[in-house]
């Protein structure tokens, strides 16, 4: 690497001397000092990666020299110093990898080429389900059907920790990633052979974004980009603007963070700050713990942002004391924050930013959002209005509210619409957060000695983001309080964030399909789309956990919680939320009193060990994966077939078929569900045809390595609504000329044979949610080219784009509705070319008639078109590691 401005210097940190990239020798030319933090890392980054081809010295002086209010259309390369996985993303991940090795082989390469070139890190998080709740020994048993769902992914995993560079593996029942990654994983500060450089991390995960809470700047990418992020390919982007959010004051009694993030999620969506930066500044900051800078840096995806960061502060040291950090690894993240202008101190001047927004945190009130979408904030007082009105919506043309009568465990009482079947304390939101989870401990406290329990139709669960949660509600006397409500450790794991919420009771799940009752789900997680938490629920609200504690006491969302008694104590007086509610001052008091470093060093002492059943698996060998024909779990994916050294170019789009017509807010989850596979669903046959046993179907996400399953399920959500079959829910579509309906999956191999090419049309905020790398695949291997829509979300996009399909947007104005498009056209792209900044789209209709428009191309960087040119970026890397 190149030092063209002279910056490489050194720092002294104690008795060691360390190199470093030092941006305050560029402050008399560029004045790097008003430069918002996560430009000062950019910046960084780019000096340390000068090479004269991905990175310039023009790149550097347009960079350092920017005008954040008006930026300009400049493309930077950024090379993050790690990649972060999880097990969903990470399977297919290694399965590519796994691929490339045997596609280098085919075009007479060396396989051992094909390696993480930086360190990778998988923690297995998603793959624990909740099949068993409420009881002493439920954590045992789902880890014990977990490990034997899974037993070939992990050996599969197993294998590629042992065949590839760099790569490690966390075992199940450990944690969730993001929540290890703050604990454990993060260096903020980079010691690489004695050079010095801020840490950053792309992860597979759209919650990536939580390390912004300790200053690591990173974010969640799909598969594919983190894949070329593995195997050395700068991520290109263009210069993002950085919306400022001041904070001031402090939260005020009674609202937790999770009011304030989900605040801050409603006030950042209602701004716009899709693709851009945001950084929370202001002496409020002193009054958030990392735990809460996380839980807002935790939700950048949900108010849309590409990260959410914090400075490194005082509050930064703190915490990596507590998490068990040496003291020489803390001594290096001050001297090198302080010496790179990167250190907070409060009063400092503010630096420049795009646009500046302001909080003030005394503002913040308890508030839950649902009951589809987690920027809908719903003030707790407003949650019955807010149910009842979609309710309305849902049961449009039923003039009554349901009810059913049910037995259950020897219990006989009557579910409603309203009613909560699920409330569970889970996802890395919350779960990194002492203060909620202490605060859900003594509402469970308060509520069991006034003998107030949880409704009989109530599945509640705990899942903790790290066994050190455990750790700290044993020692405060706090996990006996939560399990005598029911809330026993469930898993350690994504659980009911991800909709690995497990089954619900026989006797509630009949009576909830047989009289088609609006039930809710309460949980304490980051995500609620359509059909994501449980295929029969509804109606899902994001809360705080003292609040899903609350709702389980309560046992329906049909109730104001401000006004209408909770429950009666022994005495059959009525309870009220506000005679349980814990004291800010009493959850810190239980905090200092509870939590301590030497919780985390021997949680984490032994983290890449696993238990018995991990280390006792049978692990292939061989540099090269040896793929079983039978596997229902793990196949060589068809990426790569028949490709050789010649770049195959950009598609010619023409006479394509609509192959899904669809509306606003089309999420990943609805592209590439996550979780339950229906019986009667393609991929459920699928499976069936195969030997599997509908009890051993798993997930939809633990199914990621097989693309067979995954192409099935490809627009399966049983909520997606496509307009091309009016009327009718879940994955289906109509074939055009024959007008058949059929299944999406069934219709595309349909056209597929027919020799036809796909196209599918949108509407505004396409593929928001997950970061799911199979929304894209899945879209690509059913036949589509080209995406057409109002608006993308960043990371699909992204997605599309490195598997070599083609985004589209409409002009301003303009939709399929507005333009008469009913999905019946045949569809021609014109003016599709290098560069090319928009194409001519003609839609002929069976009359004759032909509507033409002018379309965007969303192909950004001049990367990007030689990965479309490619056929995606794998194809694009294999190509070049291959010459």
């Amino acid at each position: 690497m190149t030092d063209s401005f002279n910056v490489r210097a050194t720092l002294d940190v104690g008795s060691k001397q360390y190199q470093y990239y030092n941006l305050k020798a560029l402050e008399d030319k560029f004045r790097v000092s008003r430069l918002p933090f996560s430009y000062k890392v950019l910046l960084e980054n780019l000096l340390r990666k000068e090479d004269g081809e991905s990175v310039t010295v023009e790149d550097i002086e347009t960079f350092a020299s920017a005008d954040l209010r008006k930026l300009p259309a400049k493309e930077i390369a950024f090379t993050p110093a790690r990649v972060l996985l999880q097990d969903f993303t990470g399977v297919p991940c290694v399965v590519d990898l796994a691929a490339m090795r045997d596609a280098m082989t085919k075009l007479g390469g060396d396989a051992k080429k094909i390696n993480p070139l930086c360190p990778s890190e998988l923690v297995i998080d998603h793959s624990v389900m909740v099949d068993h709740y409420g009881a002493a020994d439920s954590f045992d048993l789902n880890a014990k059907l977990e490990f034997n769902r899974n037993k070939e992914r992990y050996a599969f995993l197993r294998w590629g920790q042992n065949a590839l560079d760099n790569f490690k593996v966390v075992p199940p029942d450990t944690g969730i990633v993001h929540q290890v990654n703050i604990e454990y994983l993060s260096r903020v500060v980079f010691d690489n052979d004695g050079v010095l450089y801020p840490d950053s991390c792309f992860g597979t995960d759209s919650h990536t974004t939580m390390v912004n809470g300790l200053g690591v700047l990173g974010w969640g990418v799909g598969g594919i980009e983190a894949e070329a992020a593995m195997l050395g390919q700068p991520s290109t982007m263009l210069m993002p603007e950085v919306i400022g959010v001041r904070l001031t004051g402090a939260l005020p009694e009674g609202a937790t963070a999770t009011d304030l993030v989900l605040t801050v999620t409603e006030m950042l969506r209602k701004r716009g700050v899709v693709e851009k930066f945001v950084e929370f500044f202001g002496d409020g900051l002193s009054e958030l713990t990392l735990a809460d800078r996380a839980t807002i840096a935790n939700m950048a995806p949900e108010y849309g942002a590409t990260c959410g960061i914090f400075p490194i502060d005082e509050e930064t040291l703190k915490y990596l004391r507590l998490t068990g950090r040496t003291e020489d690894q803390v001594e290096v993240v001050k001297a090198y924050a302080q010496a790179q202008g990167m250190w907070r101190e409060k009063g400092e001047p503010e630096a420049e930013y795009s646009d500046v927004l302001h909080l003030e945190l005394g503002s913040i009130q308890p508030s839950l959002a649902g009951p589809k979408r987690p920027q809908d904030r719903v003030l707790l007082s407003d949650v019955q209005a807010n149910y009842q009105q979609a309710f309305e919506a849902d049961q449009a043309g039923r003039p009554t509210k349901g009810s059913a009568k049910v037995n259950y465990k020897d219990q006989d009482f009557q579910l409603d619409d309203g009613d909560v079947v699920i409330a569970a304390i889970t996802s890395c939101t919350n779960t990194s957060n002492p203060a909620v989870l202490i605060g859900a401990g003594l509402l469970a406290r308060n509520a069991r000695a006034k003998g107030i329990t949880v409704k009989p139709w109530v599945k509640t669960s705990l899942a903790p983001g790290s066994k050190v949660v455990t750790d700290y509600l044993e020692k405060s006397g706090l996990l006996e309080d939560l399990e005598a409500l029911g809330f026993y450790v469930v898993g350690y794991g994504c659980t009911t964030c991800i909709g690995n919420s497990g089954p619900l009771p026989e006797p509630i799940a009949e009576a909830v399909t047989a009289n088609n009752l609006s039930v809710a789900s309460v949980l304490s997680g980051n995500r609620n789309f359509e059909g994501r938490v449980h295929q029969d629920v509804r109606m899902n609200y994001l809360a705080s956990p003292p609040l899903v504690v609350a709702y389980a006491l309560a046992g329906s969302v049909d109730i104001d919680l401000n006004k209408d008694p909770i429950g009666e104590n022994t005495d059959g007086q009525p309870v009220y939320l506000k005679d349980i509610w814990p004291k800010s001052q009493e959850i810190q008091d239980l905090i200092a009193s509870s939590l301590n470093a030497e919780m985390f060093t021997t949680s984490y002492g032994k983290v890449f060990d696993g238990d018995d059943r991990w280390r006792g698996l049978d692990v292939p060998t061989g540099d090269r994966y040896e793929w079983r024909d039978d596997s229902t779990y793990v196949q060589n994916p068809p990426y790569f077939e028949g490709m050789t050294k010649e770049v195959p170019g950009l598609p010619a789009i023409k006479s394509a078929r609509v192959l899904a017509l669809l509306g606003d807010s089309v999420t990943t989850d609805h592209i590439s569900p996550a979780g339950a596979i229906k019986q009667d669903s393609p991929a459920g046959k699928y499976l069936m045809e195969n030997g599997v046993k509908p009890a051993d179907f798993n997930s939809y996400g633990s199914r990621r390595g097989n693309h067979e399953v995954m192409m099935r399920g490809t627009f399966a959500n049983v909520r997606i609504r496509n307009k091309m079959v009016p009327g009718v829910e879940g994955g289906y579509t109509k074939h055009i000329p024959s007008g058949e309906q059929m299944a999406i999956y069934d219709a595309a191999m349909k056209y597929q044979a027919e020799g036809t090419q796909l196209v599918v049309i949108a509407g505004k905020e396409y593929g928001t949610g997950s970061s799911r790398d199979w929304a894209a695949k899945g879209t690509n291997l059913l036949g589509a080219k080209a995406v057409i829509a109002e608006s993308f979300e960043r990371i699909h996009r992204s997605n599309l784009v490195g598997m070599g399909v083609v985004p589209l947007t409409f002009k301003d104005g303009q939709n399929a509705e507005n333009l008469g498009l009913d999905g019946s056209e045949q569809i021609d792209i014109e003016g599709l070319e290098q560069g090319a900044k928009e194409v001519t789209v003609k839609a002929h209709k069976d009359n004759g008639e032909t509507v033409t428009f002018t379309a965007r191309v969303r192909i950004d960087t001049p990367k990007e078109w030689e990965y479309n040119r490619h056929g995606g970026v794998l194809n694009y890397v294999l190509r070049e590691l291959a010459a």
